[in-house]
């Protein structure tokens, strides 16, 4: 998990909740849109996190094939 994702939808979740305590419809919103923005950078650091393995299994699949050889 993203720190800065983490960061980001923790913000959101604080701002949510005192928009609504308050009544204030915009800082609401922007809790929800921060809340969206963390968890969009944690899907995208997944897939780095997740391309990089396939990358790595690959090499290393390339390697094992090579001494095979």
């Amino acid at each position: 998990m993203s720190n800065d994702g983490a960061t980001d939808r923790l913000k959101g979740k604080a701002k949510e909740a005192i928009g609504k305590v308050t009544g204030n419809e915009r800082m609401k919103s922007e809790g929800k849109a921060d809340q969206a923005k963390g968890s969009a950078k944690e899907g995208v650091e997944d897939l780095k996190n997740r391309a990089a393995g396939i990358k790595d299994s690959l090499t290393s699949e390339n390697r094992d094939d090579e001494r095979r050889d």
